[in-house]
């Protein structure tokens, strides 16, 4: 691997404060000293790093854009910053701090009662407690309307039926946030881990997201308290408001695996040389694969901090948040083709990082909604049509 210096072609830096810049030069710091040196063997050995947690609440990285509760209160920006040189390292490690911060934190922050707060956001935060977020059912992705998970009034308790599947941090977690249908509607409730009924297991044999957990959860007769129930989270509409939050990270997430990739790709394309003693970075195909590169890279720089500035004006919208996850993935996935073509045979050995990269942003171009679902997202607010059936 290549030390990283930073892709900035634009002078995007210019528009950074310095407070942002060394919330991104301590993420950077942290993922070069304490990540990237033993990702290669996390990812081959099918392993989380659980024992970064308490360090990543440390830093502050929990949370960072909540108030309160021992939040750090970063602004959007400086949050995405953080979620771009966490996936630099791993899109694994990103997603953990994506599913606790914007699915678990958030929805407590913005939906629950007093006593959900006080009791569980300190301990998120500080990485002593790890959520779930329980949307997708085995039968039910694109389509969470059409869940199956059951939840029904039995005196001053509720019964949860159902199963969930491709959960982030499921069988490591201390609380599900499990969406559930009753007969008010859909409603969002925190189900412990040791609840009688409850379990989760882990998915085996991934080929993407490797130093991530995964897992199915089901729930066969669980009794919650009515009190579990987040009060302020009425209808499918606040389970998608929790996933407009992770895709805005996942938008910037997706830039940092790109930058690596083509960080990587450079670096060797300096130094590896074919056909005499020109390096191929000076063939002409090669510089046309990273004049694309660089030039999508930066847009998708400029899209996420635009969104970013957006959003800590209050001014964006599930919309504009789906062109940007839509947008960086694709263009963080076609980079890491890219780079993996320039190193040739060495872009599949996990020594270099391209190989991960790619496997994972093929699962990051599909959860949190669709390649395809944002696209008719963007359509719909376009045209003022919707074509999703």
């Amino acid at each position: 691997m290549f030390p990283f210096h930073g892709v900035d072609y634009m002078e995007i830096d210019a528009f950074l404060s310095d407070e942002e810049k060394l919330v991104r030069q301590t993420v950077r710091e942290f993922a070069d000293n304490e990540v990237i040196p033993h990702i290669e063997g996390w990812f081959r050995e099918g392993k989380f790093p659980l024992h970064l947690v308490a360090t990543l609440g440390e830093m502050g990285f929990l949370g960072s854009n909540l108030s309160g509760y021992g939040c750090a209160e970063m602004s959007n920006v400086q949050y995405g910053l953080v979620m771009q040189e966490l996936e630099r390292a791993d899109s694994g490690l990103r997603s953990f701090v994506s599913v606790q911060s914007a699915l678990v934190m958030h929805p407590i922050h913005a939906f629950g009662s007093d006593e959900q707060k006080q009791r569980w956001l300190p301990a998120l935060q500080q990485g002593k407690a790890i959520g779930c977020f329980g949307l997708t059912e085995p039968d039910f992705g694109s389509n969470p309307g059409g869940m199956r998970t059951r939840a029904v009034k039995d005196g001053s308790d509720y019964i949860l039926n159902g199963e969930k599947t491709w959960i982030t941090n499921g069988s490591i977690s201390d609380v599900a946030l499990v969406w559930a249908r009753t007969p008010e509607g859909v409603r969002g409730f925190l189900v412990e881990r040791g609840t009688p009924g409850f379990s989760a297991k882990d998915i085996k044999g991934k080929m993407s997201l490797r130093a991530s957990v995964t897992s199915s959860l089901s729930l066969s007769d669980v009794r919650v308290p009515a009190a579990n129930m987040l009060p302020g989270a009425t209808g499918l509409k606040a389970a998608l408001d929790c996933l407009t939050q992770a895709r805005y990270g996942i938008g910037w997430g997706a830039v940092g695996a790109a930058m690596a990739c083509y960080n990587e790709a450079l670096e060797y394309g300096k130094v590896r040389k074919q056909f005499g003693d020109k390096p191929i970075a000076g063939h002409q195909l090669v510089q046309a694969q990273f004049t694309e590169m660089i030039t999508e890279i930066t847009k998708a720089q400029l899209l996420a901090l635009h969104v970013g500035r957006l959003k800590d004006l209050g001014r964006a919208d599930f919309a504009h948040v789906s062109m940007l996850k839509r947008n960086n993935v694709k263009i963080a996935l076609d980079s890491a083709r890219s780079a993996r073509d320039i190193l040739g045979a060495n872009g599949v050995a996990d020594e270099y990082p391209v190989f991960r990269h790619m496997c994972n942003l093929e699962s990051v171009f599909t959860y949190e909604g669709t390649h395809n679902i944002h696209t008719l997202i963007i359509g719909e607010r376009a045209t003022g049509v919707a074509a999703y059936y």
